[in-house]
């Protein structure tokens, strides 16, 4: 898969390596020649170039890439970079991130984004998720198809413990994608029991995931 990246910073580069290091090519597009670390990232492709300009996009051959990452220290740009991809090039996949979460309502797909990562939200939800046992954590949105990946760790008090999954009635529009318990991850079939103390995931609408709890903790 072909991976560009505006935003040569620490963060861009950082996430240039994973993906190289899991099979895929990637570019880093980056304005500021101080930017341009060839040697922290040898085996990317690198553009000195302004990503909100189509010239640029043209000449990063934005077209033939999978994936657009707008990943710089401003918000404008990654939402000028993110709308060009989708819109100019027709990028199938769009991801940006939020410096300011004063901005989050803004990276939609108004604006082509498909995925907005904001770092301050994803920290606080981990921190929430860390401390809560028995309150639905909302842990990463998913744009395109207005879902949510939620997280829910059953107290000993929970009405379901002992129960199977398939006992358990969801609300629509919400899915259990996986039982965390002990360190291990369990995908979830009709015949597993829930214990006390397991971490819940779901993927569900924002109407279903005030509705999760219900299932689970009794008032």
């Amino acid at each position: 898969m072909r991976i560009a990246i505006a935003g040569a910073g620490n963060v861009g580069r950082a996430i240039a390596r994973e993906l190289l290091d899991n099979g895929h090519q990637v570019l880093l597009i980056d304005r500021d020649p101080k930017a341009l670390k060839l040697d922290s990232v040898p085996d990317a492709e690198w553009l000195m170039a302004d990503a909100c300009e189509i010239t640029s996009l043209d000449k990063a051959a934005l077209s033939s890439a999978q994936v657009m990452v707008a990943a710089t220290g401003d918000d404008k740009v990654n939402l000028v970079a993110s709308l060009l991809a989708k819109t100019e090039y027709g990028v199938p996949r769009v991801v940006a991130r939020i410096n300011h979460p004063k901005n989050e309502w803004m990276f939609d797909s108004s604006w082509g984004v498909d995925v907005a990562v904001s770092t301050p939200r994803i920290i606080s939800a981990l921190v929430e998720e860390a401390v809560s046992v028995g309150d639905v954590v909302r842990l990463f949105s998913f744009r395109r198809g207005q879902a949510n990946l939620v997280e829910l760790t059953l107290p000993d008090s929970s009405s379901c413990i002992g129960k199977t999954v398939g006992e358990i009635e969801l609300p629509q529009d919400a899915s259990l994608a996986a039982i965390v318990r002990d360190g291990s991850v369990i995908a979830p079939t009709a015949s597993d029991v829930f214990s006390a103390g397991d971490e819940l995931l779901f993927v569900a609408s924002a109407a279903a995931e005030a509705l999760i709890k219900d299932c689970f903790i009794k008032p």
